[in-house]
């Protein structure tokens, strides 16, 4: 008797890899984006840059990058004290990719000044594309961007590293930093016992001729395999700031010795350590007992990536899940032409549409912020709020994303579950959110007039849309009130939805409307897909993802 063929290997109703895309052009609100803040002619090299990082390629090597996590190795094999980490070659191909393409030094001239016209906008694209690859080792990237914003402080040594920040090489080497091809720059702030409270920090400099001695210690100090951190430190004068090398001047290991690397919930592929300074040669930045001053031009940096890298992270999450529902079938239609599940990504959609416009608003502010007394402004009110809303909106996005694709999207298999775990990290580093809403209100507090004048360019871009008079009434009784601390979650959460209106209504105004209807003139539901968009569902998504 005959035994009759199994077929239980034959794969079917199964959804297509999301890779070999063009991860600029099939992003029709990212265009748009760009395009509406001077980053046009940047077109063409961006689309070259989406093929490159939508690649099946880009996409193996994010996976392997976060499989084989860094290793610490303390000692060399003659116990001599090293303190490297150790990555899987999969990351350095990562790393060397976005340092190629300028992520790390783009939006600056080669002596260390902001590089005007489009530059950040245009850089804010290619790191919204990487994000949705691979977002552990954009930190490194970030960082290094970021410090020459606080290195400019102490001319003296920017003029040394510039020549070496400004190459587009990687240069993994373990060695000193000015006999290298490329570096990069890493960051020490939080100890044990202080956190987010910097002031607390117990590490001390103590002179030593022309430099420093730092002895101390850090909890948090990411990317441990940098060049160069900007680390603070006490002195006789207070905080202060200081560029700390992997080695000292004479060519010796400085003594900056790594306890341990953090067992992080996700940016798995990216190391972050434990570090203690044994009497550590560093050289000063800006002035003595400045340090927070200094540190926070860098940190407003990397305030801005955060926003970035988590927008980034709820597109791909979008794109994943579309991908998925327009190839699934489910009792005989498409998952994507189920009247509910429309519901569900169409409001995806537009929280992710809004989200790009927004963030990429906020980097043509920091474009024109050293020529227009405004946007420097918009800036320094709106890039703790922006951080707020977006990384704080990408853990429950994701989590909608994953659903979407039922058990496929929690399998470590699929780039969701990676992404998932990789997305409440930007909420929690450079400031959380009680961190965020407090710096809005210091902001106000210490430029009155300007945020009023900012409050007021946001209530002309968004006159007439549902629910905007509404809103601007109520952020402004929000900070007025004597008990503002209290409430100033929510008024920091509508501060920024307001400004993702006005940031919309640039791009496209039918949905900047629709944006409006469902999230200022109504308190938007708990869940996505609650909400009534009409007839623009299959625009939405088709604008999404052709």
């Amino acid at each position: 008797m005959t035994q009759a063929p199994f077929a239980t290997h034959d794969v079917l109703n199964q959804s297509p890899p999301f890779e070999e895309i063009d991860l600029f052009t099939a992003d029709a609100p990212l265009v748009a984006a760009v395009v509406a803040n001077g980053g046009a002619a940047a077109s063409a090299e961006l689309s070259d840059f989406g093929k490159h990082w939508g690649s099946a390629v880009m996409a193996e090597r994010g996976r392997v990058a976060n499989e084989n996590t860094p290793k610490l190795r303390t000692f060399d094999a003659r116990g001599n004290r090293r303190d490297e980490v150790e990555f899987h070659p999969a990351y350095h191909e990562l790393m060397a990719h976005s340092a190629h393409a300028g992520m790390h030094n783009s939006t600056w001239t080669a002596d260390g000044k902001p590089a005007g016209g489009a530059a950040e906008v245009v850089r804010a694209a290619r790191f919204y594309i990487a994000s949705q690859v691979e977002t552990g080792h954009l930190c490194p990237i970030t960082m290094t961007r970021a410090s020459v914003a606080a290195l400019a402080s102490q001319p003296d040594i920017l003029a040394k590293t510039m020549p070496v920040i400004s190459t587009r090489a990687y240069d993994p080497g373990f060695a000193p930093w000015w006999t290298k091809r490329g570096m990069t720059l890493g960051m020490g702030m939080t100890e044990k016992q202080g956190g987010t409270d910097v002031r607390a920090n117990m590490t001390r400099a103590e002179r030593d001729g022309g430099a420093w001695r730092i002895t101390g210690h850090k909890w948090f100090m990411s990317a441990p395999m940098c060049d160069a951190f900007l680390v603070l430190a006490q002195t006789r004068d207070g905080l202060s700031c200081f560029f700390m090398p992997r080695f000292a001047p004479d060519g010796t290991v400085n003594a900056i010795h790594f306890q341990r690397l953090k067992d992080k919930l996700g940016n798995r592929s990216n190391a972050s350590s434990e570090v203690e300074f044994h009497g550590a040669h560093a050289e000063l930045i800006g002035e003595e007992g400045k340090g927070i001053r200094t540190i926070i031009q860098m940190v407003q940096l990397t305030r801005q990536d955060c926003a970035i890298a988590s927008t980034g992270l709820m597109r791909s999450g979008l794109a994943h899940a579309l991908n998925h529902a327009r190839h699934r079938s489910v009792f005989q239609k498409h998952l994507a032409d189920q009247p509910l599940m429309q519901a569900v990504l169409s409001d995806m959609a537009l929280h992710v549409e809004a989200s790009i416009a927004l963030v990429m608003r906020l980097c043509r502010a920091f474009d024109r912020a050293p020529i227009d007394a405004g946007e420097a402004a918009y800036m320094r009110l709106l890039t703790p709020a922006i951080k707020y809303w977006t990384c704080k909106s990408a853990p429950g996005f994701l989590y909608e994303a994953m659903e979407c694709l039922g058990g496929n999207g929690y399998v470590e298999e699929g780039i969701l579950a990676r992404h998932y775990r990789e997305s409440p990290v930007n909420a929690i580093w450079e400031g959380s959110g009680n961190v965020m809403c407090l710096d809005v209100l210091r902001a106000l507090g210490r430029e009155a007039d300007a945020a009023l004048a900012v409050l007021r360019t946001l209530a002309d871009e968004t006159r007439g849309l549902p629910g905007a008079a509404e809103a601007i009434a109520s952020i402004g009784q929000s900070f007025r009130r004597p008990d503002s601390e209290r409430i100033a979650r929510l008024a920091v959460e509508k501060l920024a939805l307001l400004a993702a209106t006005a940031a919309l209504n640039q791009v496209s105004p039918g949905n900047a409307e629709l944006f409006a209807a469902t999230r200022l003139a109504e308190r938007h539901a708990g869940m996505y897909g609650a909400v009534d968009l009409s007839d623009a569902d299959r625009a939405l998504l088709a604008r999404a993802l052709p």
